[in-house]
């Protein structure tokens, strides 16, 4: 039997990068939801299964390393992937440490890149 597309969560509060990054995935043959803040992250981790997540570190209520946070005490093993103007090399180490598959710097990554590093984590 044949897999179905995969579920990407997109947690990131600039919501006009959050619709480009639907956009690109959609196209790329995902299924995706956006959520603009962390809670609304870990509301949806509750009541849905997802293939891979990607969030922003700086987000209202809770942030990326809250998200991370979550789905360790979850024991979900999924991979999570960061995008963020963070550049700090403490704050890579730190969500590395907290679990994220990859981190991104967005300045520095086209969306076509993001999706990219999408397709790679799940091949």
């Amino acid at each position: 039997m044949a897999e179905g597309p995969k579920k990407i969560l997109i947690a990131e509060d600039d919501k006009a990068m959050a619709r480009a990054l639907n956009l690109k995935l959609t196209n790329a043959g995902f299924i995706v939801t956006s959520v603009y803040d962390g809670q609304e992250a870990l509301d949806v981790l509750n009541k849905e299964i997802f293939d891979l997540v990607i969030t922003d570190l700086v987000m209202p209520k809770i942030d990326g390393f809250g998200i991370l946070k979550g789905i360790h005490d979850k024991g979900l093993k999924i991979p999570v992937i960061v995008t963020s103007n963070l550049s700090q090399n403490e704050d890579e180490t730190k969500a590395k440490q907290a679990g994220a598959t990859e981190y991104l710097i967005k300045s520095n990554t086209p969306i076509v890149k993001i999706v990219e590093h999408v397709q790679k984590a799940l091949s």
